[in-house]
């Protein structure tokens, strides 16, 4: 029998190698006050910055630089865009030679990282109108009670529904499934000879989103305390893996498709579990299937999701913070954030948004319903090695070889690990 599970010490020296890195990458003092001290630079104009991107492609880049152009004319101030190879690794190379990008993407995985370094400037008591920003992403950006950084956009995972499948099986909009059971119903009737009904990415995020509507996750709400291996969870892997069992549902690599996407688009699956990246990628890839995406079904916990943001963040080492702080509100106004969806696909953050969003683009309406009672990825330190070894756990339950209660208490015996390191 194939081992899975990492030993709790292998994943405390990872964390142990994360957290020495971060520290040094932050190129500072350890005097944690200094960086929510008034922001740094001139506000009248002059001077430069430089923003750095992760870019999903063309699209998103030229956006980002067309907005920073815009707001460069009105302010005075010149703006470079630099789209990253490597986001995360050029960040701390920046944060360890003390010359960081003034402004840049940060995800919630590697928020705390960085704010515990003392790398980020927290500038969120000067975000203009942050109460109109999904409540769950401003938490995934807050540290010690402190906003940081200002969430660009948000997300969470929609079931995503092969429509000409849909109607052959004989279902209609009315079948659309509200709970588990109609998952489960809906995935026999659409389950033929070389379609499985339901596929999606065998990772710690789509079986993430289930363990929510399950009632359970990882960690609990401050990502103080472990929470893996509990009924909930072990409720929401065994109804995963009776299905699986049953021919129903599916890991996408294991019918030989690399992502949800590509299982639905392929017509290897009718059904996926997907966030609005999707969407780009079945128009350009896939460009005759036709599909819709509706809300993901409740389970015993209700309807969640997980949620998908980055936020702008500001470098503590910053020398003009206030030019810094002016651009990304500009950024972050209605009009902007308008124009990024429109540009390259963003949902926006801004709640006031929604009915926009849902109106202009109907197709991504559902992956912005339920973001209020959604929760972004964990944030601690090192959790991503827990998550990396939960996927393989994830694998060898597909494969038989570990059962639902060992992924959740290899899960638990590593993440508390990671936790000790804190």
């Amino acid at each position: 029998m194939r081992q899975f599970a990492r030993t709790p010490l292998a994943v405390a020296a990872a964390v142990a190698a994360a957290t020495v890195l971060a520290a040094c990458g932050s190129g500072f003092d350890d005097d944690g006050d200094d960086a929510g001290s008034e922001a740094t630079g001139a506000t009248d104009g002059g001077g430069s910055l430089t923003v750095m991107i992760g870019s999903s492609g063309e699209a998103e880049t030229v956006a980002v630089q067309d907005a920073t152009a815009r707001w460069a004319e009105e302010s005075g101030t010149e703006v470079e865009v630099i789209p990253a190879q490597d986001l995360v690794q050029q960040l701390q190379q920046g944060f360890a030679g003390g010359n960081p990008p003034d402004v840049f993407y940060v995800s919630p995985d590697r928020f705390r990282m960085f704010a515990e370094a003392g790398s980020l400037y927290p500038y969120g008591d000067q975000i203009e109108d942050a109460d109109d920003i999904y409540q769950p992403l401003r938490d995934a950006f807050t540290y010690e009670d402190e906003l940081y950084c200002a969430p660009k956009d948000g997300g969470v995972h929609a079931l995503v529904i092969d429509t000409e499948a849909w109607a052959a099986a004989g279902l209609t909009e009315a079948d659309y499934p509200q709970n588990w059971d109609d998952l489960a119903a809906a995935a026999q009737a659409l389950t033929t000879d070389g379609r499985v009904g339901l596929a999606f990415t065998g990772d710690y995020n789509p079986v993430g989103s289930f363990l929510l509507s399950g009632g359970g996750f990882f960690v609990n709400e401050d990502q103080t305390e472990v929470t893996a291996d509990t009924p909930e969870n072990l409720a929401t892997l065994e109804y995963l893996k009776q299905n699986m069992d049953a021919g129903t549902f599916a890991f996408a690599p294991n019918i030989d498709a690399a992502w949800g996407g590509e299982a639905l688009g392929s017509g290897k699956s009718a059904m996926t579990v997907e966030g609005a990246w999707i969407v780009g990628a079945l128009q350009n890839d896939f460009p005759d299937r036709q599909w819709t995406a509706v809300p993901l079904p409740a389970g015993p916990g209700g309807q969640a999701s997980t949620a998908f943001t980055n936020c702008w963040g500001i470098a503590a080492d910053s020398d003009n913070q206030a030019a810094a702080v002016d651009l990304v509100n500009f950024l972050m106004s209605p009009e902007e954030q308008q124009t990024f969806a429109e540009a390259f696909g963003p949902i926006p953050s801004r709640a006031s948004l929604a009915d926009w969003n849902a109106e202009t683009f109907p197709e991504k309406a559902a992956f912005a319903q339920g973001m209020e009672n959604s929760r972004t990825q964990v944030a601690v330190p090192g959790f991503e090695s827990v998550l990396a070894d939960f996927n393989t756990q994830l694998e060898g339950m597909a494969a038989g070889t570990v059962t639902p209660e060992q992924a959740l208490q290899a899960l638990q015996t590593n993440g508390e690990a990671v936790l000790a390191q804190e």
